[in-house]
């Protein structure tokens, strides 16, 4: 669990790396039982395409996330590790408040602020908590 304050944070997706998001997303329409509208969303700021699969109302979403390139850094991601869990997001009302605070608690920043496309522009930052997993952090 993340938490600021004692208040665990709202789950606002999973981010799984895949190799192509076309061929990836109908089975996973198909074995979770998710929802898929077959929107992909290019974002040059991160070098990746994502797509978002519905869970369930009012759930956390499964975000695809496929490099747009070899040199992309989540293209590292899928050379090494093949395709997989990459990170978990929550979303924070007030994102310099949150970096603050979950870096006062170990966590190392792994990329500062910076609007994201698939948000609207909304900003977005990224961690490595010490189990070396990312966590990204959604400015509402």
């Amino acid at each position: 669990m993340v938490a600021l304050n004692g208040k665990a944070l709202k789950l606002h997706h999973v981010g799984y790396v895949v190799a192509d998001i076309e061929k990836a997303a109908p089975k996973f329409v198909t074995s979770i039982g998710a929802s898929w509208d077959g929107n992909i969303i290019t974002d040059p700021l991160q070098g990746v395409r994502v797509s978002f699969l519905a869970l369930a109302p009012e759930d956390a979403q499964l975000e695809l996330v496929e490099p747009c390139s070899r040199s992309a850094p989540v293209a590292k991601f899928l050379r090494e590790k093949g395709q997989g869990l990459h990170h978990l997001c929550y979303e924070v009302k007030d994102l310099n408040v949150a970096l603050e605070k979950l870096r006062a608690a170990g966590n190392l920043l792994a990329k500062p602020p910076r609007p994201a496309v698939a948000f609207g522009g909304r900003r977005i930052a990224w961690l490595m908590n010490s189990e070396k997993l990312l966590i990204e952090l959604l400015e509402s």
